[in-house]
């Protein structure tokens, strides 16, 4: 599995604040914060939206860094992904991704 796959069998590289991160791109952090604050009902700024994957070393978003319940979980059982922990079936935490984005299921169990 590739490094750039999340926690929750996301694609860091398909994000925007990763894309707006990698390619130094201050309209797309602005946009992302608007709509991630609305989404969110938070005060998120364009300054922000920073990040270089949640699996990586380097700059995160404070909600990957510190508030991402996936993630949380997932260093604190010790588990490269969700895809290696045997409750991924029916887990709560990550469920919504994974109803959501069919995509995700696919990178964890690849």
């Amino acid at each position: 599995m590739k490094n750039m796959i999340g926690y929750c069998g996301l694609d860091c590289e398909q994000c925007d604040a990763y894309l707006a991160t990698i390619n130094d791109d201050q309209k797309l952090r602005e946009k992302t914060a608007k709509l991630w604050a609305e989404l969110n009902n938070a005060p998120i700024l364009p300054e922000h939206i920073n990040c270089q994957g949640c699996r990586v070393e380097g700059v995160k978003t404070v909600f990957c860094e510190s508030l991402c319940g996936i993630r949380q979980c997932a260093l604190k059982k010790g588990v490269a992904t969700c895809g290696d922990c045997s409750e991924l079936e029916s887990c709560p935490t990550v469920g919504a991704i994974l109803e959501n984005n069919p995509s995700a299921l696919k990178n964890l169990k690849e």
